[in-house]
């Protein structure tokens, strides 16, 4: 079985790392730079096929740029990004000299410029959230978290002094506030550091059961045969999203 036992603490930090860096690069990263990042782990075949399923659940692309396609959000959800999206189609699109100049005034203080700041990466905050959409919170909160901190970075500008990082420093506060976010739903939810054990458990024990019965099992067959609860394996499920290969989930989660 794929174990991760004492090296449990390690692969989540390193996991969290590898995730963290890739979303700094827009949701991409290459397997070189994953096998690198996990190599004095020294992980079998199968744990890093599951590190690379984690990625591929949660919209990052390896080696090739991730594909959004909006398909696991809510109804609720698709109808907001539809609305925000549609309020922001009327914001003026600066170009690359207006948008430097406008980063120069805002490192200054210039509060008009820092408002136009704002109006000009309110799209990027959207685009990230997309990228944790799946991950337990409502889009609509990743959303407003990004925003909230969009317009306070607008104000610390003057940490970064150049007009060319200002994207960078920007793009990775809104990161930071909606990973923020993210971990303290997971600690609410399940405990953070507990989510991929958690899912290489349930995933492991289906897999086990559906060899048996050489096909997929259902939530109550799981839970009879291990004596497991529902809402275990009903997290699972949710922090995989929804991609425990025997495992039928029997319902879409709203």
């Amino acid at each position: 079985m794929g174990n991760i036992n004492n090296k449990e603490a390690e692969f989540a930090a390193i996991l969290k790392q590898v995730t963290r860096t890739a979303r700094e690069n827009k949701n991409f990263i290459t397997k070189d730079q994953v096998n690198t990042a996990f190599s004095e782990l020294d992980l079998d075949e199968k744990q890093m096929e599951m590190v690379y399923d984690y990625l591929k659940n949660h919209n990052i692309g390896v080696d090739e740029q991730a594909v959004f396609t909006d398909e696991n959000l809510t109804e609720e959800e698709t109808n907001y990004l539809n609305d925000y999206l549609e309020s922001l189609k009327d914001l003026p699109k600066l170009t690359d000299g207006e948008l430097e100049a406008i980063s120069m005034s805002a490192i200054a203080g210039d509060k008009n410029a820092q408002s136009r700041l704002i109006e000009n990466y309110l799209p990027l905050v959207v685009d990230v959230a997309r990228m944790y959409s799946e991950q337990g919170v409502f889009l609509e909160d990743l959303i407003g978290e990004g925003n909230f901190a969009l317009t306070k970075g607008v104000t610390m500008l003057d940490a970064v002094g150049e007009p060319a990082e200002v994207e960078s420093f920007l793009y990775k506060m809104m990161l930071d506030a909606m990973e923020n976010l993210i971990e303290d739903n997971l600690a609410a939810d399940a405990g953070s550091q507990k989510v991929l054990e958690l899912v290489n458990e349930v995933a492991d024990k289906a897999r086990e059961l559906a060899e048996d019965l050489r096909r997929k099992v259902t939530v109550a067959e799981l839970m009879e045969e291990t004596g497991w609860d529902e809402d275990k394996i009903r997290t699972a499920i949710k922090f995989s999203a929804d991609n425990i290969e025997d495992l039928d989930s029997g319902e879409k989660k709203d």
